[in-house]
């Protein structure tokens, strides 16, 4: 028979256990939360106060609703209160003697029945839970922050955990309104394990110095449309506790990827720790401000010093598949004059016949006038004939991503294009200095890597090899600019900024359903519902296909040759099947039947 849980214990005030207070008074249970001392006890009163504030004057709460809320509320000092709760949360600091501690404390006063939780991150549940009489009633139940507002909760079973009380939390946990996933206990759980390697990974690129906090920043938020960029997220959660987190995954997993970069350790001895300190990757405003203020790495909005741009008001575009026609409706519309060319009439004519039912579609939803359509057309010129490229100023190479291919064209580009045009290429991964060593002018070559579709798409990687100029790397970032499109600045290595740090992200969670350790749907909600992301990983690899992320990773393998880079097994055996995705109607899901 299910338990019925009508008093819940939290021990640990803080904004993590004060959230959890909130969150399961607001459904008419009663909560006791302990604190170490009345002056703690205080502060956790005045975080509920604080909360409950804001939900009324967001209309989420009216008064007499948090007078009730509140006043199912106990706050005391003594553990021996918990005596009648029939389930615990402890919610304090991740550290593993004082959490054994506290549950031991629990253990010694509540009913033989009841069961505890810890609502760790990180450490290991079944550590915790044999340091009780009751192991088998002992649980991970790990709550995201802020509790009110996040969704997930991951269920954390050991190995010696009974049954009925993974299926009584799990019941819990709908019950007070958020969404549980059942998992076994490794470092990190899901959530952090995917998401703590991709944030240890953009701190080393911003330690070497490869791009700057802000493009980093920029390019998960407008690549791939994360909330927040990886080095303001490590702001907000804490560089001490993102030290903390990575180092227990690494001493689990001897993971490279989880090892903390030393700049982690460095950043925390020097005290900039974040948000809370006023000072991490970014200054703010004042300590757990969300405030950033100008600081010594701010980045000047002006040209260079000695750099003059150089006029760019012709464009060209080779190629005719999707991006390529995206490319052209972009600069076209941003009042550029551009001439695309195709290997065939039939091609060309096809790119402006796609831009023009784009314009179309813009038209009928009332985003542009039918004057404003023509216009954009009248600007565009479709040829066969890469001669007609003599006269531009830049020209984008957008045809087949094989090396061979680009190549070819650049050394033919460079035989017809004027002195002084610049010359750039759209590859996702390829080295544009492959490029631009096709070339007798290996200075005027550029990466300009958009993402599609181009048209929807605000990011625009600006790729500079050892050898491109400064002039043109500063002139194709003002020209991104005049598109309309956030550029973002970064060196000549595989997947440059946004598949670099995106794909061992998808190949970890490969590994994870790989090893069994979730369900394919558990992971896409835990990253969905915990980390607010806009897909799960494998609906992403399902829309990307699995033939293109596979390319992307063995890239990225072949550049760095870090075993946590290895693609999965997994990826590679149902690539091999021709299970791609949904272009093939099967990938990590069946499309068939829906």
């Amino acid at each position: 028979m299910a338990r019925e849980f009508r008093t819940v214990g939290v021990v640990g005030l803080g904004t993590m256990g004060a959230g959890i207070v909130e969150v399961v008074a607001r459904t008419g249970i009663e909560v006791v939360a302990v604190e170490v001392d009345a002056t703690a006890g205080e502060r956790g009163r005045e975080h509920l106060a604080a909360s409950t504030g804001r939900a009324i004057e967001r209309g989420k709460l009216t008064r007499e609703q948090a007078d009730e809320l509140l006043g199912r509320i106990t706050v005391t000092t003594s553990v021996s209160d918990l005596a009648g709760a029939q389930l615990v949360i402890e919610a304090i600091p991740e550290s593993l003697a004082a959490k054994a501690e506290v549950l031991a404390a629990v253990d010694a006063v509540v009913g033989e029945d009841a069961i505890l939780c810890s609502n760790t991150s990180s450490l290991s549940v079944t550590e915790l839970a044999v340091r009780t009489t009751r192991p088998g009633k002992v649980v991970g139940m790990h709550f995201f922050n802020p509790a009110p507002v996040q969704k997930l909760v991951e269920v954390v079973r050991t190995v010696v955990t009974e049954p009925d009380v993974i299926d009584d939390v799990q019941a819990f946990a709908q019950a007070i309104g958020k969404v549980p996933v059942v998992i076994g206990d490794r470092a990190g759980f899901i959530a952090n394990a995917l998401l703590f390697g991709y944030l240890n990974h953009a701190a080393k690129m911003y330690a070497e110095r490869y791009a700057s906090r802000e493009d980093l920043d920029a390019a998960m938020r407008y690549g791939c449309g994360y909330p927040m960029g990886p080095l303001a997220l490590l702001d907000l959660i804490g560089l001490d506790t993102a030290y903390e987190i990575l180092e227990t995954m690494y001493g689990e997993s001897r993971n490279l990827l989880h090892a903390p970069n030393p700049v982690f350790k460095q950043m925390i001895t020097a005290g900039l720790l974040g948000r809370k300190a006023g000072r991490g990757f970014y200054t703010y405003s004042a300590p757990h401000s969300s405030t950033v203020v100008d600081d010594g790495e701010t980045p000047a909005s002006a040209v260079p010093d000695g750099v003059t741009l150089r006029e760019v008001g012709k464009v060209g575009v080779v190629g005719t598949g999707t991006m390529a026609s995206g490319i052209v409706e972009v600069f076209a519309k941003a009042g550029y004059d551009v001439v695309v060319r195709g290997r065939s009439a039939s091609k060309a004519e096809g790119s402006v016949a796609t831009v023009r039912r784009s314009l179309d579609k813009a038209v009928a939803r009332g985003r542009l006038d039918e004057a404003g359509r023509d216009a954009v057309l009248g600007r565009i010129t479709a040829t066969t004939r890469l001669e007609d490229m003599a006269d531009v100023d830049l020209v984008v190479e957008a045809v087949a991503e094989e090396l061979d291919v680009k190549r070819a064209m650049f050394g033919a580009l460079d035989d017809i294009c004027k002195p002084g045009a610049i010359l750039a290429t759209t590859t996702s991964s390829l080295p544009v200095v492959e490029c631009a060593a096709a070339t007798r002018r290996p200075g005027d070559v550029v990466g300009m890597h958009f993402f599609n579709p181009a048209p929807v798409m605000k990011l625009v990687e600006i790729v500079s090899t050892i050898g491109t100029s400064r002039d043109v790397a500063a002139t194709v970032l003002g020209v991104t600019q005049n598109l309309k499109k956030v550029p973002v600045s970064c060196g000549d290595r595989a997947g440059f900024i946004v598949n670099a740090l995106l794909f061992p992200y998808l190949n970890d969670a490969v590994k994870m359903l790989e090893a069994h350790y979730a369900t394919a749907d558990d992971i896409d909600a835990a990253m969905k519902t915990g980390c607010a992301l806009p897909m799960g990983p494998f609906e992403l690899l399902d829309v990307v296909g699995l033939d293109v992320s596979l390319a992307i990773e063995r890239s990225l393998y072949a550049e760095f040759r870090q075993s946590g880079f290895a693609p999965a097994p997994l990826l590679e055996h149902l690539v091999t099947a021709g299970r791609l995705g949904r272009k093939t109607g099967h990938g990590f899901r069946d499309y068939t039947r829906a």
